[in-house]
């Protein structure tokens, strides 16, 4: 695609027009991009940073010097552990039952089941991420008048925690308490504890600040070590008392595999029934209050929220994962089948069984360059033109340009036409050259955009075949010094040139490139010109043809050098303009999808393909490398990477193949990492700010080019070849031009002959 002005919009279409500020997308994104971000942390912390293990997973125990004597010697329920210490224990011939790490989806109702059936209320110890993960099973438990207790919200070592994580454990969990259930608790069970004798400094710290904040702590006195899963008889030996004193028998209902705590359960409730004990929950097994009471309305749907956010972003996370793997197979499967295409098009086209387009092209052809404000790089452009080994008829377009571009023209006294009119769009300078245009095929060129001396006599040899209508060159980046411009020319060759031998197989070509396309005159008349209702009137007019049943092909060996924008700036104004374009083009010309024929190809291989790899591939891409941030911080770090760099890997080799396909030096492909971190990430926020520009209806102003004088031209006349008489006899012919693409070092060459001059920057941008 090509730059250019923004036409005066009639009136009423102005008025209908919608304007929407590229800031309210960038806010909208961002909005976006932050929520998904913070979704993410919060879904990673509360399930990937910490998480239920089994209790014995928490290191050597310290000193205990802090730890108050009668505690050690006390009860499993502790008051007051930041003041006057002191504990309680359970009534003798008493059990209290207690369940940790809870709810779980199955194991949790199968103990309730049990403890229905018996008779019997127990007390749960409930993590946070259990309960906003199963809320119904929380309003069970405290429906069917069992007690909840708390046990962090991501079961974490409290002893191991900084003072404020561990507010944030116990506060969360609250929450989700209260909405669950509605209800708020004063007990505490902290992961990884037991019996009192085990407390050491570290976790008599964690007991005073639950105590500062209103918790009593509940450890155990006997532990069933189901966690262990050593079998229903053993499980059921370590429960059971070996006298007649009260109890806090410890158990679990989540974590794992729970099958041989439920069927202990229900063996021990009978067997300690018949010894004379009686059950009940912490609290009435030690004469305390009632620690559990209602909540506010306001705590309430607090907790509601979180539990729905938390719900989100688990639901988040799943998606993002299919997406993620998605996409994956997506790339990979374009990548197969854009390589296979790519080698098939080339021995078709130059392999041993390679098919002729027919008899050589020898007839004449009219060039058309539509130019505004092109003086920094027409002189090199009408000269690479006139060093063609074709004859050629050259007709400049001059669009009202306001930096003496058609006087640089004419002032070089060359065999070249020079067409003056008022600014009127690009669009209008091609219909212009066109209807004065003397041949049938017509060759159109940027005035930034050099051509080598077979380019010409190359891009027409297909118009053998009479179904060809039009023909893509080979557009190459010329200035591609420095990173910016190596990261450009990387992308021509691997990205658009192997999608242009895949849709030349496929004969749905959507774009012949306005730097180098060939054309039948006639087809673009019936087309009644080039059409100036898109941005992209490239694309446009290449769909045209291919609806009109012309074929449309791709002749690598056609190049031609264009400038590429030098600035992030620049490139922005460009490829937001092409891909805005583009997705007016495919709504234009979307009637192709149910159509028939050459039309049909082009609406369900060409539009399906546009659609699919350069509009819904570049918005998910943001999101996928999110997750794949999330990936590095919670997930696997060793796997996010691997799959990075095998996506690499797959992306170096393409680059490799299709350097040796254009014949280019694989050197700049050493670059690569860093595009997929920048200049990709700039790519699929053009995609993404284009498409809310369709969505919100906003029409898109032309944008300014700038040209940068990297193009070498030869001085001197050039004289007509091959027949054609010149408009001016009076100038010698030279020998043929050969463009200099810029080193890749970004420093200035010496020019490789006598004769050639590399101009001068321009002093203000300049733009088409």
């Amino acid at each position: 695609m090509t730059d250019r002005r923004r036409r005066n919009a009639p009136a009423r279409r102005r008025n209908r027009t919608r304007r929407t500020t590229p800031r309210t997308h960038w806010l909208l994104l961002s909005v976006l991009a932050v929520t998904l971000s913070t979704a993410l942390l919060l879904q990673g912390y509360t399930h990937h940073m910490f998480g239920i293990a089994s209790d014995h997973v928490t290191g050597s125990r310290g000193r205990n010097e802090a730890v108050p004597s009668q505690v050690i010697h006390g009860g499993p329920v502790i008051a007051d552990a930041a003041t006057s210490a002191h504990t309680a224990q359970v009534k003798a011939h008493t059990i209290a039952l207690t369940f940790d790490d809870g709810p779980d989806p199955v194991w949790t109702p199968r103990i309730l089941d049990v403890l229905r059936r018996n008779h019997v209320h127990a007390t749960f110890f409930v993590v946070g991420t259990q309960v906003a993960a199963h809320p119904e099973l929380v309003h069970r438990i405290v429906a069917e008048g069992h007690q909840i207790g708390i046990h962090t919200f991501t079961h974490p070592d409290l002893a191991r925690l900084a003072p404020w994580q561990r507010s944030l454990e116990l506060r969360e969990t609250q929450l989700a308490v209260a909405g669950a259930a509605g209800v708020t608790t004063a007990l505490l069970r902290p992961p990884f504890s037991s019996e009192n004798d085990a407390l050491d400094d570290a976790d008599w710290s964690v007991l005073e600040q639950a105590d500062a904040a209103g918790y009593v702590t509940v450890l155990s006195t006997r532990d069933a070590e189901d966690w262990q899963r050593p079998g229903v008889d053993r499980i059921v030996a370590n429960a059971t008392p070996d006298g007649h004193a009260g109890q806090i028998v410890l158990m679990h209902d989540a974590g794992g595999d729970r099958s041989q705590t439920v069927a202990a359960l229900g063996a021990l409730v009978p067997r300690l029934k018949a010894q004379g004990f009686k059950f009940a929950t912490v609290s009435d097994a030690v004469g305390m209050a009632a620690p559990v009471r209602p909540v506010g309305l306001g705590d309430h749907l607090q907790g509601l929220a979180l539990i729905k956010v938390l719900q989100g972003g688990d639901r988040v996370v799943w998606l993002l994962g299919v997406l993620m793997y998605a996409a994956g197979a997506i790339s990979v499967l374009r990548a197969v089948v854009v390589l296979i295409a790519a080698r098939r098009h080339r021995r078709l086209r130059t392999g041993r069984r390679s098919r002729s387009w027919g008899p050589p092209v020898t007839e004449p052809v009219s060039v058309i360059v539509p130019a505004y404000n092109e003086s920094a790089g027409i002189e090199a452009a009408v000269r690479s033109l006139l060093a063609s080994d074709h004859p050629v008829e050259i007709i400049v377009v001059d669009d009202g340009s306001t930096d003496g571009t058609a006087d640089l023209v004419e002032s070089l006294r060359l065999p070249v036409r020079v067409i003056r009119q008022p600014n009127a769009g690009k669009p209008a300078a091609l219909n212009t050259g066109l209807a004065a245009a003397t041949f049938d095929l017509v060759v159109m060129v940027d005035g930034d955009t050099v051509f080598e001396p077979d380019t010409v006599r190359t891009i027409v040899q297909p118009f053998a075949d009479p179904r060809v209508g039009a023909v893509s060159g080979n557009a190459k980046v010329v200035n591609r010094g420095g990173m910016l411009g190596r990261w450009q020319h990387i992308e021509y060759v691997v990205g658009f040139n192997l999608d242009r031998r895949l849709f030349d197989l496929a004969e749905c070509m959507p774009t012949v490139p306005g730097a180098v396309g060939a054309f039948r005159r006639q087809a673009l008349l019936d087309l009644g010109g080039v059409s100036d209702v898109t941005l992209a009137e490239d694309t446009d007019l290449t769909m045209a043809l291919c609806r009109a049943g012309w074929r449309v092909v791709y002749e690598e060996g056609a190049k031609a050098w264009t400038e590429a924008p030098a600035s992030l700036n620049a490139l922005w104004r460009q490829r937001y303009r092409w891909c805005y374009g583009t997705l007016q083009a495919m709504w234009k010309h979307r009637g192709a999808l149910v159509q028939r024929g050459a039309a049909g190809k082009l609406g369900r291989r060409g539009l399906g393909y546009l659609l699919l790899f350069q509009v819904l591939l570049p918005l998910l891409a943001p999101v996928v490398d999110i997750f794949a941030l999330y990936g590095l911080l919670f997930l696997d770090p060793v796997r996010i990477i691997g799959l990075w760099l095998a996506f690499l890997l797959l992306q170096l080799m393409m680059g490799l193949y299709a350097f040796r396909l254009d014949g280019e030096r694989p050197g700049p492909l050493w670059s690569l990492p860093l595009q997929q971190f920048v200049y990709r990430q700039l790519m699929y926020l053009v995609v993404i700010q284009s498409v809310f520009t369709a969505v919100s209806g906003s029409r898109l102003r032309w944008q300014r080019m700038e040209r940068y004088g990297s193009l070498q031209a030869p001085v001197g006349a050039e004289a007509r070849g091959d027949g054609l008489p010149p408009q001016d006899p009076g100038f010698p012919r030279q020998a043929p031009y050969v463009p200099q693409p810029a080193p890749y070092d970004g420093l200035p060459q010496p020019s490789p002959y006598p004769g050639f001059r590399q101009p001068g920057p321009p002093k203000t941008p300049q733009l088409y």
